[in-house]
């Protein structure tokens, strides 16, 4: 396009009634959440830019809206697979050693994803935001050719204003991400891709900004108080008065109201301030999470433009140095795990009810606080946290003061979180070398105030694993001490700094292979699951919670870790391809570990669990280790009915007994206060005869988003679970779809997509997806060699699918155009303007008709194209849905088609199938006065 054509043809995308007033358009009611998560084009690989040459290109280039090679609206990417988010592209690659041990030996790369959206015209006026959850790991967003947003960590969202770029009606609006996962973060599987969920959200012109409510309850004397921050802005032209109404509910009704009057600024923030005040709340609590909700809305001439629901809960905190931490006025003692997010079979793309599983698991585990290591979670997670109750140390990923990281990652962390009562702690590093030094202290000083100014009612901690004695360190910045690995040391802190309250914010780093009882074997990299063996610079589940719990003065810990993790696998490398750190396996089914700490934090419940399994032929008469772990005041153990022996229950290291193997039943028995409350037993089971399938529910939505993830187990003749078998299973599903496999074997190199797995002692994992739209049931079969077959149906429950944007497929959008002057006679359709003429052809924008002309004669309008590679090879269709004035139309001088009336009407043409470039020419015949034009973009679509 020529200098003088681009300067003519004005914003890109935008229309005469995009212009108008936005104070003209009236309030524009309501918010509006739309998912983007279906249909998104995907590349595999960077797409280098192309290389610039000529003026005209680099003047062209250099403007808003001409983004260049994959970045462009019209970019061809009608050949790319379709994918739907959440979608870790990671997940997919092979186990390949030679790759990056740390992220589970799998590719990353750089990769694309494209997408096209609709706006209706009655979204003019209104706030567009695009809002990304995560994106692995830097990203790059274009929006209709316009660079937007550059974001530089996999854990933050980003939250991008399109109301400048948007187009409407026919238009198409281009949305491109460009991902970098060569880079890195972290030492763990980070994942790679559009990860996280995508939406569309539409506000009125004046609205509530995102993540601009904070109510977090505070008690004031006898009775409490919810100081409101509300965060406005508008688009509008001027100064906009509103009312802001807030309102305190739960179940029950709604406890108490509050409102005041705002002057919001044209295009600026307008900060209110506002309380409500609740004598009586019922407290929340990991175990009882009750939850509140405070409704804010705006209004204007008595219409709610906008309205935000936000989660709250009431309760106190406070640590202290010499008794720990207090929840309510009442010690609790932090029974905590470190995770990261990722899951078997997905990776980080973990959907909502794979989240809920998760912590549901840990729930029965006896954990009451998880910490978010090292990096900012999934809003589902918060949300679920809210909901089940669990306390969270929300963690800052990268220790930066600098401007830039704090505003992407801290402060948007804590705005966007510090609502939640699950939250009881910030973090804003871990294990950083510069932790022991003076400018390690300052940098942690300038972190800890960015927290402090968007919230006090949180303590602000990093988790420390030296430089704890220097004179200065980070620890002099910190309201409380979190440190890693140091059960050694306990004593020695407390006494150096005695009032600072002190809290083992990672600990543990055991070793354990689920299911595995053999001896260690470092050749074929087995671990036992007895607890015996640890990493040098931890401690076992049992040694470290000991450490803990004798000590008052340690508020508590967090177990490394709660989950087994793809990637830094250790102590072993190739072909193991995740950690075996977890209290529980990728998949979520429990280790010996999971017993210990049933026993050492279950307070209102027996439990009694025995180990090892009991299938050891060929080795009858020797001796077997057995571990029982128990919370009662004494257990016993039974071999066929003899009593072997009985002893105090020891919580902390649990009881044992060597064993002379002898087929049969090993039965564990409990007592309390000298009653018998509890038994466990193993048995030895026969040969695997059949397969089973075990969902953990039996039902779920048929939304397109619902997951259930489903157990595979092998049995015995009476139905018993057979703790050795090793069976390939092939898997057929019905009615829904497999997103993912697992087993818990860190050594197994077997994809995690498609329809086959491999038991792993025992064990393996399928993990569900319902088909939106989906009624009726899922049913899921499972088969292998030598065994009978087993299947499972899931009820559909009929629900809707998340409401979506509206999207198009790949398609070319036509918009900038060239119009001859007028002719007396009909002109050549491949008539092409003059070389350096800058006056006579005049450029414009579809959407417009052209201005009335002065007597009759002929119009020629033409752009040129390539089609889509697609299109090239199959042909396609042009479409003009607003044609006005008669017409021929012509694809590279051939005549497609023909329009013989003057009133305004859609043109549909075929377009044959073609290499190269066309040039698509509309000759319009024109009468003195008489207005003709294309009233709409023009698409050339499949």
């Amino acid at each position: 396009m020529k200098r003088r054509t681009l300067l003519q043809a004005g914003a890109a995308g935008l229309t005469p009634a995009a212009s108008l007033s936005l104070a003209a358009t009236g309030p524009t009611s309501g918010r509006e959440v739309l998912t983007l998560t279906q249909g998104w084009r995907f590349h595999d690989g960077d797409i280098p830019a192309p290389k610039i040459l000529g003026h005209d290109w680099t003047y062209g280039s250099a403007k808003a809206g001409n983004a260049q090679g994959a970045a462009a609206p019209d970019y061809d990417d009608s050949d790319w697979p379709l994918v739907n988010l959440p979608h870790d592209f990671a997940a997919s690659q092979p186990i390949e050693q030679g790759t990056n041990v740390s992220q589970g030996y799998r590719r990353r790369g750089m990769a694309w994803y494209r997408q096209s959206v609709k706006f209706d015209d009655a979204d003019r006026g209104r706030h567009l935001e695009l809002q990304i959850d995560g994106a692995a790991t830097h990203a790059t967003v274009w929006v209709n050719g316009t660079l937007v947003h550059h974001n530089y960590s996999g854990y933050n969202e980003m939250a991008i204003d399109l109301t400048p770029y948007a187009t409407y009606g026919e238009a198409v609006n281009t949305i491109v991400v460009r991902v970098d996962a060569v880079a890195m973060e972290g030492w763990w599987y980070e994942g790679a891709g559009l990860y996280r969920e995508v939406r569309i959200v539409k506000r009125a012109a004046t609205h509530i900004v995102t993540d601009g409510v904070f109510a977090h309850p505070v008690k004031r004397g006898e009775g409490w108080v919810i100081p409101i921050e509300v965060t406005l802005a508008t688009l509008a032209d001027k100064a906009q008065p509103v009312t802001l109404e807030c309102e305190l509910l739960d179940a029950r009704g709604t406890h108490a109201k509050a409102s005041t009057r705002v002057q919001v600024p044209m295009l600026r923030q307008a900060v209110a301030k506002l309380q409500i005040k609740h004598d009586k709340p019922e407290l929340w609590s990991p175990a009882r999470p009750h939850l509140y909700r405070v409704v804010t809305r705006v209004l204007q001439g008595g219409q709610v433009l906008d309205e935000l629901t936000t989660p709250c809960g009431f309760r106190t905190q406070h640590f202290d140095a010499d008794r720990g931490f207090f929840l309510n006025g009442q010690p609790l003692k932090i029974q905590g795990v470190c995770i990261h997010q990722d899951h078997a079979g997905v990776g980080v793309a973990v959907p909502p009810a794979l989240i809920d599983f998760r912590l549901r698991r840990l729930k029965e585990l006896g954990c009451n606080a998880i910490r978010a290591s090292h990096n900012a979670q999934d809003r589902a997670f918060m949300d679920a946290c809210d909901r089940l109750g669990f306390l969270v140390m929300a963690e800052n990923r990268l220790f930066n003061p600098s401007p830039q990281y704090v505003e992407q990652q801290l402060k948007w962390l804590v705005r966007r979180d510090r609502n939640h009562p699950s939250v009881f702690m910030w973090s804003v590093f871990n294990e950083e070398p510069m932790q022991g030094t003076a400018g390690g202290y300052e940098m942690v000083r300038r972190m800890r105030e960015v927290v402090r100014d968007l919230d006090t009612s949180r303590p602000v901690t990093a988790a420390m694993n030296d430089g704890l004695f220097t004179p200065l360190n980070v620890s002099h910045a910190l309201d409380v001490l979190g440190f890693n690995y140091q059960q050694d040391q306990y004593d020695a802190v407390h006494a150096a700094r005695p009032k600072l309250p002190l809290m083992s914010s990672e600990d543990t780093s055991a070793f354990m292979l689920r299911g595995y009882y053999g001896p260690r074997d470092d050749k074929r990299h087995l671990i036992p699951s007895y607890d015996d063996d640890a990493a040098p610079w931890g401690a076992t589940h049992r040694k470290a919670w000991k450490a803990i719990a004798e000590r008052p003065f340690i508020a508590g810990g967090f177990v490394w870790t709660g989950f087994d993790y793809h990637g830094e696998p250790t102590p072993y490398e190739w072909p193991s391809n995740s950690s075996v750190f977890g209290i529980m396996d990728l998949c979520g089914f429990e280790k010996t570990a999971f017993h210990i700490h049933q026993a050492q934090w279950v307070h209102d419940r027996p439990v009694l669990a025995l180990v090892p399994h009991w299938n050891w032929q060929g080795r009858e008469g020797q001796p077997v280790k057995v571990m029982v772990c128990s919370n009662l005041d004494e257990v016993g153990l039974e071999l066929n009915g003899r009593l072997l022996g009985r002893q105090p229950v020891d919580r902390w290291t649990m009881n044992h007994w060597q064993v002379p193997y002898e087929a049969g039943t090993l039965r564990a028995l409990g007592w309390k206060a000298g009653r018998l409350v509890a038994k466990a037993q193993v048995e030895t089971v026969g040969a695997p005869t059949a397969l089973r399938l075990v969902p953990d529910r039996k039902s779920l939505s048929g939304d397109g988003v619902d997951v259930v993830p489903v157990r595979v187990e092998a049995i015995d003749a009476q139905g018993r679970a057979h703790p050795l078998a090793n069976h390939m299973v092939q898997f057929h599903i019905e009615g829904g779809e497999i997103i993912g496999l697992g087993n818990g074997d860190s050594n197994s190199t077997e994809p995690e997509k498609g329809d086959r797995r491999s038991l792993f002692n025992g064990l393996a994992q399928v993990i569900v997806r319902s088909n939106a739209g989906g009624t009726g049931e899922l049913k899921l079969t499972a088969s292998t060699d030598g065994l009978q077959a087993a299947s499972v149906s899931l009820a559909l429950s009929p629900a809707a699918a998340p409401r979506q944007q509206a999207t198009g497929t790949s398609l070319q959008v036509l918009l900038w155009w060239q119009r001859a002057p007028l002719q007396a006679t009909a002109p050549d359709p491949q008539l092409q303007p003059p070389p350096q003429d800058m006056n006579s052809w005049q450029g414009f924008q579809a959407g417009n008709l052209l201005p009335a002309a002065a007597s009759a004669g002929y119009v020629l309008c033409a752009i040129n194209h390539t089609p889509y590679s697609r299109i090239r090879r199959e042909g396609g269709w042009v479409e003009a849905p607003s044609v006005t004035g008669r017409c021929e139309v012509y694809s590279n001088g051939v005549l497609l088609g023909r329009k013989a009336e003057a009133a305004t009407a859609p043109l549909r043409l075929r377009l044959p199938p073609g290499e190269g470039q066309r040039r698509l020419a509309f000759v319009f015949q024109v009468d003195a006065g008489e207005k003709v034009g294309l009233g709409s973009v023009v698409k050339v679509r499949v």
